[in-house]
């Protein structure tokens, strides 16, 4: 299948060489010095894509497997704005209204309090039940995981949207009312599935990947066909001299699972596609996706500079990715990121983005969970590199 996106020269599309000669070097300077295995790059610009380069390792143990252009890394929290947009895409064809409640779509959800819960609130991490999970059996088990859901409990008070505006400053800096990513999308993925009585990864893949082009490189769900081109995940070993391998990720059952917020797998060039297809307002060559009015609504900040507890930041969430406002310091987007700049800074192994005020968009996937601050220290650093280069 040919790539969406026609390559081109970076000098050509107004990006520096120099600066990603040097984004390249400071990638290989972390995998010869243990950080990870591996990593992708990749970087588009006016709808061409100016740079793919792969670089280390996909597979350590039992015997070392040399990473390539179509091995498949697990996007880990980018997988959670795919997840979103196919919501913001049923929302674009009069399916939903973002307001809506979600107990108004999966019924049985209004228990324990979670009546109120808009689905607005959901995908900016404000549904109030912390820390709720799904277990392993529930993941293709799509009535158990609709109860599941349902059975969530809140363990803080959803604020409403239409309140944001009157929370004080105090308020902002202890605000507890955001959900773990996990939670939130198993909603997601619930609310999908009964608004349009199809399997969530099929619905997904049918009406966001394979009208993108991307059917080859992006998966949420990865089928058994798939499975060899996965790079492991690795973690950093406990004295942090080597690089070991993850037990919970490293599995067909997982990889099959396609969990909706951090399971999903692709390339960093599928990535960069599909930011570029936000940063142009929902277009890639030539296919609309979604309307530019929906594109500006998901990248919207809703919340603020409310402190998300999980990470100790003001992240400024959008629907599904967030955004560095005037913040000091925000994960993964680089301090050089104008405000509107929209990703993820991914389970402490990848970040991507897109800058609406550039036209770049931006994917790095390497395959090992790296603990902060060096995982927050290193984006920044990456994401740097690339806003240096563009002109």
């Amino acid at each position: 299948m040919t790539f969406p996106l026609e390559s081109a020269a970076p000098s050509a599309l107004g990006l520096d060489p120099r600066a990603l000669e040097r984004l390249r070097e400071l990638i290989i300077r972390h995998i010869v010095d243990g950080r990870y295995p591996g990593a992708q790059i990749a970087i588009a610009r006016r709808g061409r894509l100016a740079l793919f380069t792969t670089i280390g390792d996909a597979r350590l143990d039992p015997q070392r497997v040399v990473a390539r252009d179509d091995t498949l890394w697990l996007l880990y929290w980018n997988t959670k704005v795919i997840t979103a947009c196919a919501v913001a895409l049923l929302a674009d064809h009069g399916a939903l209204s973002l307001t809506d409640r979600v107990a108004s779509y999966v019924p049985g959800f209004e228990v324990h309090g979670k009546r109120r819960i808009t689905i607005l609130e959901l995908l900016t991490d404000q549904g109030g039940f912390l820390g709720a999970e799904v277990p392993p059996e529930a993941w293709n088990d799509h009535e158990l995981l609709r109860r599941c859901v349902c059975d969530f409990a809140l363990e803080s008070t959803p604020t409403p949207a239409s309140a944001l505006a009157a929370i004080d400053a105090l308020t902002r800096t202890d605000y507890r009312a955001f959900v773990r990513a996990r939670a939130t999308y198993w909603t997601a993925a619930v609310l999908i599935e009964g608004l349009t009585k199809t399997d969530y990864r099929a619905f997904i893949r049918e009406n966001i990947i394979e009208p993108l082009g991307l059917a080859d490189e992006l998966f949420v769900g990865l089928p058994d066909s798939q499975q060899a081109r996965a790079a492991d995940l690795h973690e950093p070993s406990f004295d942090g001299a080597r690089q070991i391998r993850r037990a919970d990720e490293n599995n067909a059952v997982f990889r099959r699972a396609g969990i909706p917020s951090s399971g999903g797998y692709g390339t960093a060039r599928a990535m960069a596609a599909f930011y570029q297809m936000l940063v142009q307002g929902g277009t890639l060559a030539g296919v609309r996706l979604l309307s530019p009015r929906m594109v500006a609504y998901v990248i919207r900040d809703f919340t603020g500079d409310r402190v998300d507890n999980h990470t100790g930041m003001p992240m400024h969430r959008g629907l599904g990715p967030h955004s560095p406002g005037t913040a000091e310091t925000i994960r993964g987007l680089g301090s050089l990121a104008s405000a509107r700049t929209f990703g993820d800074g991914s389970g402490g192994s990848s970040c991507c983005w897109g800058d609406p005020d550039s036209g770049v968009s931006f994917a790095y996937i390497t395959n090992s969970r790296v603990p902060d601050p060096w995982h927050s220290t290193r984006v920044d650093l990456v994401s740097n590199l690339v806003h240096s280069a563009i002109d």
